[in-house]
């Protein structure tokens, strides 16, 4: 297997939480090669492709991409491309990742748009996946039901459920509420060969095993999904400041503290390392900005597994067999 390429430079606690996750997918048997400047401290015995440039947090994803030809995102999304890397990780800036692995990796044949794909944790089950979760600010309806193919098998890869349900996340359950586009989008999902379509969810749903793939466009999806991490982390936040607000409680909330963590694990964007970035020709894991060396390690496992389950080759598969929806410009 090909190492999974590390962009050793991306995201705000980059570069000691990057190297140290990535030390620690390389002692579990998982090839890795870090991205970075000559010299970058912390390597270790870990193989480094040279770059020289890194795109910044606040740089114009597009630009930045063009511009910084030798960025740490540009150079790992070659290696991608160049067969010698399976996969790339980064938690850099969200759009320059997106803009290197869609210009340098090319998308599959007959997809009109990349989407994003987040894990949406669920208490007591398998994670929901919500696409686009940021990458289409505006979409059409006929690439609503290209997220929900390419959904259906991530799920299926990613989470083992055998028929993924999916849903056309909207204002109520009913087929005909929404605007336009949920409306156009829901009549074509519901003709579609080999998607187990159960209708519109709510984003009451989301967090449910209502549907186990939710489609909507990157401006709802990313709203949605940020709502989401924020109220958990207040909840969390409150929940313990309840625990440590009398003496009388320490002996209770020490009692709780073990039930809630597997909890709190399960809520934690580090359990699950990122989010895929699918429809491109290559894996791209795109990490949070915050990411820890437990999320790095989750991500590059994440890469390393889909690479070797072979996501893009089904995805490529799954759509050569269906007509191509129409791409933007």
């Amino acid at each position: 297997m090909l190492p999974v390429a590390v962009d050793a430079m991306g995201g705000d606690r980059a570069p000691s939480e990057i190297l140290a996750g990535a030390h620690a997918a390389a002692a579990q048997g998982i090839p890795v090669v870090l991205v970075g400047p000559e010299g970058l401290d912390g390597c270790g015995d870990l193989p480094l492709i040279h770059a020289s440039e890194v795109i910044a947090m606040d740089d114009d994803a597009a630009q930045g991409v063009r511009r910084k030809k030798d960025s740490t995102l540009v150079r790992a999304a070659e290696a991608v491309r160049d067969g010698k890397a399976c996969a790339m990780v980064s938690a850099g800036n969200t759009g320059a990742t997106m803009a290197s692995a869609l210009l340098r990796m090319g998308r599959i044949r007959g997809v009109s748009r990349p989407a994003i794909a987040t894990p949406i944790p669920v208490p007591g089950h398998q994670p929901n996946i919500l696409l686009d979760a940021g990458a289409n600010a505006e979409v059409q309806a006929e690439w609503l039901v290209q997220f929900a193919q390419m959904g259906s098998i991530y799920a299926k890869h990613r989470f083992g459920i055998a028929a993924p349900k999916v849903g056309l996340l909207s204002i109520g359950e009913e087929p005909g509420k929404g605007d336009s586009l949920r409306k156009e989008a829901y009549e074509l999902l519901a003709a579609a060969p080999g998607i187990e379509f159960i209708g519109n969810v709510e984003g009451r749903d989301l967090m449910k095993k209502t549907a186990d793939v939710v489609v909507t466009d990157g401006f709802t999806g990313n709203v949605a999904l940020k709502t989401l991490e924020g109220g958990l982390k207040v909840l969390f936040g409150a929940l313990l400041e309840a625990f440590g607000s009398k003496p009388e409680y320490k002996e209770h909330a020490d009692a709780l503290l073990p039930a809630l963590m597997p909890l709190y694990a399960q809520m934690s964007p580090d359990t699950y390392g990122g989010a895929v970035l699918l429809g491109v020709d290559g894996i791209c894991i795109i990490s949070h900005g915050s990411s820890g060396s437990t999320a790095m390690l989750n991500a590059i496992t994440l890469g390393h597994e889909m690479a070797e389950r072979g996501l893009v080759a089904e995805i490529t598969a799954a759509l050569a067999a269906t007509p191509a929806a129409p791409a933007a410009g």
